[in-house]
């Protein structure tokens, strides 16, 4: 195929290069592909027929001017085109792409091109998943961008990209999903599909925290007013959200999880993962201990690691410890308790606690104390309100001490001011009394002398 290998050129610059081996997804194009193309429909079909070794069947159905007859069997062909040479694999599917694209049915037909190219690239193992995505991101970019197809096509380059793990050629695009969903009306169970793919694509990548919040949004796609949220699909999903917010080593707000009407239906139908739940979000340690013990086998039969939850639930009781002192001077005892460790060990934890970032602060080991700078509330209620208030009238009361001290003071520094300045009038006016004195005693003794003469 000599010419098929520069049919298509992209006029922008920014989309893919459609004969490039790379394993790169480059940023989705989010407006229409203009291509150049040499020959005509029936000549460049009966060409790439002639390549798939379908020539004599084609040629009568374009005799007939059957453009649909001969495209569905060229795409029924395609899968042949996984074995061609390396060199030629992509100019032979860009010009399958370019066919297809030309159709009214091109709904139909693209499916299976996008079915082909998530199946193995046998002519070129190593570089087949690059080859693949090249093509199938050429595909999107020739798509309107209100095409629902684009929808499947997505859905064909998560597989790829799941199937050889090439999770960082997808990092960049996620920023547009939410844009790509609503051009393409998404219903709120494709949607839901969507993200659980891209969390699965994440989670298989060792991208945890991505995987988690794309749980997230697939949860928030059931409906609080439908029955749906005590669907099997929606337990699946929220048990999956808590076991990856459970273990996290960086995940301590539950909020996220607990406003979730689907996770809150958790309560009916599985009131044990609910409990667990309640106590990673607002209890301490000693709860935690206690459901340990009165579920015996129930973390391990849950794959929940008893040594991460024990961890991070010593590390959120002392937030708690430190947002329920009003004092902010927790002595080294009472951590010791509250965190059930020796003595000597209070240091450690405390470090581990900031550098969590759930509390800051400074250790005295002169004093044996903590002094809590500032502090994450795990849950704000009415408990929580209740203690700003508390602590707000507090203020309250001490800035009061401290203006009328600041008042009195005031008071009586205006008073010295006024006596000091009495003071000096007083002195002022007895200087120049004696001054004046002088004066006229001067003055009668030079009359005498005067008067003597």
């Amino acid at each position: 195929m000599p010419r098929a290998r520069n049919y298509l050129a992209p006029q922008d610059p920014i989309l893919f290069k459609l004969t490039c081996v790379s394993v790169q997804l480059h940023a989705m194009a989010r407006t229409t592909q203009h291509v150049f193309i040499d020959g005509t429909f029936a000549d460049l079909s009966q060409e790439l027929a002639d390549y798939l070794n379908i020539g004599s069947e084609v040629t009568p159905l374009l005799e007939q001017n059957k453009k649909d007859d001969v495209l569905k069997k060229l795409v029924t062909a395609s899968i042949a085109l996984n074995a061609t040479p390396e060199k030629e694999f992509t100019a032979a599917y860009n010009l399958l792409v370019y066919l297809v694209i030309q159709s009214p049915s091109v709904n139909i037909f693209l499916p299976k091109i996008c079915d082909n190219l998530s199946r193995p690239i046998t002519s070129s193992p190593q570089n087949g998943p690059g080859l693949a995505l090249n093509v199938l991101t050429t595909v999107f970019n020739l798509l309107a961008p209100d095409n629902e197809v684009r929808f499947n096509v997505f859905q064909a380059v998560l597989r790829l990209i799941k199937a050889n793990g090439l999770y960082e050629t997808l990092r960049s695009q996620l920023k547009n999903l939410d844009a790509w969903v609503q051009e393409w009306e998404l219903d709120e169970e494709d949607q839901r599909k969507l993200f659980g793919m891209v969390a699965d694509v994440a989670d298989d990548a060792g991208e945890e925290e991505e995987a988690y919040e794309f749980i997230l949004k697939a949860l928030r796609t059931f409906d609080p007013k439908d029955k749906e949220i005590s669907s099997e699909e929606a337990q699946t999903l929220s048990l999956r959200a808590l076991k990856a917010a459970l273990l996290s080593p960086t995940h301590y707000d539950f909020h996220d999880l607990t406003s979730l009407p689907a996770i809150q239906a958790l309560s009916d139908s599985h009131p044990t993962h609910s409990e667990l739940l309640d106590i990673f979000s607002e209890k301490d340690l000693e709860d935690y201990t206690d459901f340990r013990d009165e579920n015996e086998n129930f973390l391990e039969e849950q794959d929940l690691d008893n040594s991460k939850l024990h961890r991070k639930m010593r590390l959120l009781t002392m937030a708690s410890l430190c947002a329920s002192t009003n004092s902010k001077e927790i002595p080294y005892k009472l951590i010791a308790k509250a965190l059930q460790i020796p003595s000597e060990d209070v240091e450690m934890w405390v470090i581990d606690v900031i550098r969590a970032g759930l509390v800051e602060g400074k250790l005295s080991q002169q004093k044996q104390m903590f002094l809590v700078h500032r502090t994450t509330y795990r849950v704000f209620g009415e408990k929580q309100w209740r203690e700003i208030a508390t602590r707000l009238d507090q203020w309250k009361e001490s800035l009061k001490v401290v203006k009328e001290v600041i008042s009195r003071e005031r008071q009586q520094a205006e008073a010295q001011k006024e006596r000091e300045m009495h003071e000096a009038d007083r002195k002022l006016a007895g200087a120049s009394g004696m001054g004046a004195g002088r004066r006229t005693g001067g003055n009668r003794d030079n009359m005498v002398e005067m008067g003597t003469d």
